[in-house]
């Protein structure tokens, strides 16, 4: 049986990351390469992950606030930790 073609989702500043590395991402999805790049681009990972961070700070403060007021959604099942 022969293989079958798929077209998958890659985040494309991931795909340009390892264009510039000189990277083949053949065979690879996100995932595969988002570790691959960073065990060999550790700085690269680094910044996204910042920038990631500095995005997304206002829903992690918001959140955190929530979870301040209310406590966790999860607290009525967490009856093992009374």
């Amino acid at each position: 049986m022969g293989k079958a073609e798929l077209n998958i989702g890659i985040d494309p500043e991931l795909i340009e990351q390892a264009q510039r590395l000189g990277i083949s991402i053949a065979g690879m999805d996100e995932r595969a390469l988002r570790l691959h790049l960073q065990k060999v681009d550790s700085a690269g990972a680094q910044a996204r992950a910042k920038r990631w961070a500095e995005e997304n700070a206002e829903a992690i403060n918001e959140h955190n606030a929530f979870v301040a007021k209310h406590g966790l959604l999860s607290d009525d099942l967490r009856h093992w930790w009374l």
